[in-house]
């Protein structure tokens, strides 16, 4: 067993952690360092984030400028430094490491690959040899369509760099191509004009397997089922069925790709089933966003074991309930919406809702989750579309 000590928070013993992107999800990460006396230094791209309305301090910088994130975290000295989002200045995060100044979560060489999808593709299908579908990089239209003749259709074309299905579209003959590029370009967090172009894999569903690397070892979650939208998440439930076979080879996979990384923290592993067969897809080292529904199906939320993985403490993936998770979106364009129908969500059995506070509202904008329990997953999918449904965002 490992002898931990966390200070006290806004003192000279504080143990402090610094968030790069204070998103829904980094909100909760930021309440649960908190409920453990930890002192937390919120940063997004904008201001009035969910995690700044929760933070010890809070700053609005651009987090792709190196010399700016390094300013922030040589002011600041945080004791970890934790990315949220893709668009960060990776190499920064190395200057910290090589410079003491942190310990960077899971590791800047993790965070460098995990987010470059070119990155994390050829570790897992070039150097660890995980079965993935068909793939090719793209730096041009010309080079998407050569792609395309070799890969075929339909396929799934994305940015190398984006986040929650931004800039992925599916295209199925040539005339999808043309506009598919320029809306990967349009939905790259970091404009690198490149691209990856994936085959279809004929696929019965797809999972997240979260994979806690803590300092004892690896521990996985019960495998969360997703339904996804134009690349976004819209649902998800735990756990989805899974033959024994299935789920031995997820979590090999899991593991075979987080020990690779290496690091503390917590893992969102993407896998698609066919069968008992197992193809990796992406892999995101931190909380992800179809675990969502952990808040209310696990003895520990994913933010909650991240937060417990970063600072050594003991790992518990105990779930206690089927559950299920539904979006709910901004539904208007707008800044400072209000929500109606939140009294008739919460009638729902079983069921809590959370309201991000994002201070600006688009169409398609998470700007909220349900999240229910019930005696099976079906049920708890019911209730949660039920609920999400209730709330009627008003601009």
């Amino acid at each position: 067993m490992i002898d931990v000590r966390i200070g006290t928070p806004l003192s000279p013993s504080a143990t402090k952690v610094m968030l790069l992107g204070s998103g829904e999800l980094g909100k909760e990460v930021i309440i649960a360092f908190q409920r453990l006396g930890v002192e937390v230094i919120a940063v997004d791209r904008y201001d009035n984030a969910p995690g700044h309305q929760v933070a010890h301090r809070a700053f609005t910088i651009d987090m792709s400028d190196p010399t700016a994130l390094l300013a922030l975290i040589e002011a600041e000295r945080p004791d970890f430094v934790v990315p949220e989002i893709e668009a960060i200045a990776t190499d920064a995060l190395g200057t910290v490491e090589e410079r003491g100044l942190a310990t960077v979560i899971p590791n800047a060489r993790a965070t460098q690959l995990t987010m470059n999808r070119e990155g994390i593709r050829r570790l897992a299908a070039e150097e660890l040899g995980l079965p993935t579908s068909p793939y090719a990089f793209a730096d041009s239209l010309s080079d998407v369509q050569e792609a395309l003749s070799r890969i075929g259709f339909p396929a799934v074309i994305k940015p190398v760099m984006s986040s929650s299905g931004k800039g992925q579209s599916v295209v199925r003959s040539d005339d999808d191509v043309s506009s598919a590029w320029d809306y990967a370009l349009s939905g790259s967090r970091v404009d690198f004009g490149r691209v990856i172009v994936e085959g279809f894999v004929d696929f019965d569903y797809e999972i997240t397997l979260l994979t806690v690397r803590g300092a004892e070892g690896t521990y996985f979650c019960e495998p969360i089922g997703h339904l996804q939208q134009s690349g976004d998440y819209v649902e998800s439930w735990q756990p989805q069925p899974m033959s024994p076979t299935a789920l031995d080879g997820a979590r090999d996979v899991a593991r075979k790709v987080t020990d690779a990384l290496g690091g503390r923290g917590i893992f969102g592993v993407e896998l698609f089933v066919k069968g008992d067969e197992v193809y990796f897809s992406e892999v995101s080292p931190r909380p992800h966003d179809t675990g969502l529904v952990t808040l209310r199906t696990q003895r520990l939320s994913e933010f909650e074991l991240h937060a417990r993985a970063i600072l050594s403490l003991p790992i518990d993936t105990t779930l206690l309930f089927p559950g299920a998770s539904a979006v709910i979106y901004g539904g208007v364009d707008a800044a400072g919406i209000v929500f109606d129908g939140v009294e008739k969500a919460l009638e729902v059995p079983e069921t809590d809702v959370r309201l991000f506070g994002k201070p600006e509202s688009f169409l398609k904008r998470r700007m909220g989750v349900a999240v229910s329990t019930g005696p099976s997953v079906e049920v708890a999918r019911e209730r949660a579309r039920q609920a999400a449904g209730s709330v009627r965002p008003v601009g």
